[in-house]
């Protein structure tokens, strides 16, 4: 009988947007999640790493985490194995695994020498993990190479990443489920800007080649798209992130994975695409500012984080800005590009910034006044920040 696991990752509970709390959006996200694993009848779920966005989460976040997962575990009828990626603290996390042991909810902070393996009781079957959390020099307490070399070191971090992955699965058999779960770069991934700070393409790499090959399925996490690794001897994928975390992801479509394996047989895998969190989009008003005005009174994108690059002649007011932060709260940022203007040389330039027009705006008003530089500075904070927002 095959058994139906959920993987996800990157949670980054706490992660704000240019200043904006997302709490919300991730308690939508754990209220769909349980959804999911409701109506899938998942048997188990894991979560590759990288649950919250910094070593030192707020406390409602950190609540939020432990309610969720306690509900989802549902009194222990479905397993969660939860390892930590390159933003959680290995102890921090763990700290509660003692008292959520009894829910069967598995936390591991660091990597160990023994993989895990779980009771399911709704089947009365076991699933053997190979959790590998969030692998680097420090966390496994040693050193890869002697010397600085990059290439050196990648190839020993690659040789022995491999070693970790044949040492935990040394004694898996083809009679039971076994899936192999961690928190690093592969080789051949994609990225984007929203992972930080991270070693992305450099000597931190395991080559997908190295993957474990005596696992039906490796559940990864680090990476914010969700993808299929290709070159892994077998199945191995990103769950990416539940939320869009930057700009960079704007028009991707966020999910989870179910997976379905029963032993000795390769599984069947499908994305489920998340409802939960707002979309973010990027804004292009070649026509100004009146475009701008007539995409807010057709409430286009209304509920979506917005970037806004808006082609200007002039300076906007600071009436202007304010009304268009007060009716649209989701516009984060307003970029603004200066149509060309000529220099007293004749010379034509491109794409001015908004500081250097302001400075120019400011000497024409004052008749060749040079600003301060703070009150640059305080410009531009009222240009691209919400009032009140704490950063």
């Amino acid at each position: 009988m095959s058994l139906r696991l959920l993987h996800t990752a990157d949670w980054h509970i706490g992660r704000t947007l240019e200043g904006r709390d997302r709490l919300p959006e991730h308690e939508h996200f754990f209220d769909e999640l349980q959804e999911i694993a409701d109506r899938e009848k998942v048997d188990a779920v894991l979560m590759a790493g990288d649950v919250f966005d910094s070593v030192n989460p707020p406390a409602r976040g950190e609540e939020l985490f432990y309610e969720s997962i306690a509900r989802l575990s549902d009194r222990g009828n479905r397993p969660l194995i939860i390892i930590a990626g390159n933003h959680d603290h290995p102890d921090r996390l763990g700290a509660a695994r003692s008292l959520i042991r009894q829910q069967g909810i598995t936390i591991l902070g660091y990597p160990a020498a023994e993989s895990v393996r779980v009771y399911l009781p709704a089947r009365n079957e076991y699933l053997n993990v190979a959790a590998l959390p969030y692998p680097s020099e420090s966390r496994l307490k040693e050193f890869f190479a002697e010397e600085s070399d990059e290439l050196t070191l990648r190839e020993a971090y690659d040789e022995r990443i491999k070693d970790i992955f044949r040492m935990l699965t040394k004694n898996f058999t083809d009679n039971e489920v076994n899936v192999a779960m961690s928190h690093l770069f592969t080789a051949g991934g994609s990225g984007s800007e929203s992972e930080r700070p991270i070693e992305v393409g450099g000597a931190y790499t395991v080559r997908a080649v190295n993957l474990p090959d005596n696992v039906q399925y490796t559940a990864l996490g680090h990476l914010h798209r969700p993808q299929d690794i290709k070159r892994a001897p077998k199945p191995a994928r990103y769950a990416g992130s539940p939320l869009a975390l930057s700009f960079s992801e704007a028009g991707y479509t966020k999910s989870v994975t179910i997976v379905d394996v029963e032993p000795g047989k390769a599984p069947l895998m499908e994305e489920v695409p998340l409802r939960s969190g707002k979309p973010l989009v990027r804004w292009n008003a070649e026509h100004g500012l009146q475009q701008v005005f007539q995409w807010m009174e057709e409430k286009k994108d209304r509920n979506a984080w917005i970037e806004l690059e808006v082609h200007l002649e002039h300076t906007p007011s600071m009436e202007q800005i304010h009304h268009m932060k007060k009716e649209y709260p989701g516009l984060l940022t307003i970029r603004p590009i200066f149509q060309e203007e000529t220099t007293s040389a004749g010379q034509t330039e491109r794409n001015v910034s908004i500081d250097e027009m302001f400075k120019r705006f400011y000497e024409r008003q004052t008749g060749g006044a040079v600003p301060e530089e703070e009150l640059v500075s305080l410009f531009l904070e009222l240009v691209n920040e919400e009032e009140g927002v704490e950063r």
